[in-house]
């Protein structure tokens, strides 16, 4: 079997930007979950999930956290969808 290590692997282009809104509702649907499922773990009622995922609203640190945890995803994944992953691993 080869041995491989990471300089053996060419980062991925990136193809789209993500909204906030988009990650929660991608995230969402990766777990299967109705707005109103994703509303009882997060303790967020539905009409604002519904307002979040559609970029109706602004999400806040505490929406953030409370997203997160129910994902089980850093908050920085969903406050912001724009910066790369190795950037969001220097803050945690």
């Amino acid at each position: 079997m080869m041995k491989t290590n990471k300089s053996n692997y060419i980062p991925a282009k990136q193809h789209t930007v993500l909204t906030t809104g988009e990650v929660i509702k991608m995230l969402r649907e990766l777990k299967g979950w109705t707005q109103e499922e994703l509303a009882k773990y997060c303790s967020i009622n539905a009409k604002n999930i519904s307002m979040l995922e559609n970029d109706k609203i602004e999400i806040g640190k505490k929406r953030a956290l409370q997203l997160a945890t129910a994902f089980d995803v850093h908050p920085a994944i969903i406050m912001f969808p724009e910066y790369e992953s190795k950037e969001i691993q220097k803050v945690a």
